[in-house]
């Protein structure tokens, strides 16, 4: 389900404690357990983090940079986490994780599937702030065409039940300007990782 609009009410609120995050737990460029650079910039918040590195990829409570925990979960964030996953059908749903993707121009993400959660019965809520994207949602197989949604700032989308294993992705980034976070694109990704 695609939400239009519907974290711009927390826009200002959103934007502070993403920049409390990230002065604790900066963005940065994960490799894949086949020594490639992940073009999309990344850190996290909440009890777990999901991290990528030549042993592969997984949760892990503490930020491999800072030899920290990450940075707790903000109040808006499981607001607006909750809220959007009851709009979508999926009640009570408390995050554990929250994935922080920065994409500039030209950067994408393949298409993949979420399957390193414990518990698949639990929604995935992604929330865009800044610049455009067009997000790419298959189906259960990689070769499946995918559907273009394009998504703007404010916008959530939210998947679960027989849609949760979908593989989906991000198309390349056009060069683009927004007001408040200039030439980049912020996603927030909400999930029951433990």
């Amino acid at each position: 389900m695609v939400l239009r609009g519907f974290a711009l009410a927390s826009e200002a609120v959103l934007l502070q404690a993403l920049d409390a995050i990230t002065a604790q737990a900066p963005f940065r460029h994960l490799v894949t357990p086949g020594g490639l650079r992940m073009s999309v910039a990344m850190t996290n918040a909440g009890p777990l983090g999901w991290v990528s590195d030549r042993r592969g990829y997984r949760y892990d409570p503490i930020d491999p940079d800072s030899g920290r925990p990450w940075p707790p979960m903000p109040a808006v964030f499981l607001q607006l986490a909750d809220a959007a996953a009851a709009h979508a059908g999926f009640t009570g749903f408390v995050p554990d994780a929250c994935l922080l993707n920065r994409y500039e121009a030209g950067a994408r993400l393949s298409l993949h599937q979420d399957r390193d959660e414990r518990d698949l019965g639990q929604p995935i809520v992604s929330v865009s702030l800044g610049i455009p994207a067009v997000f790419l949602f298959g189906g259960l197989q990689r070769a499946d065409r995918p559907q273009r949604v394009p998504l703007a700032h404010g916008d959530v989308v939210v998947w679960g039940g027989p849609a949760r294993l979908r593989y989906h992705g991000v198309l390349p980034l056009k060069p683009n300007h927004h007001p408040l976070l200039g030439e980049t694109r912020i996603n927030l990704t909400f999930r029951r990782a433990g």
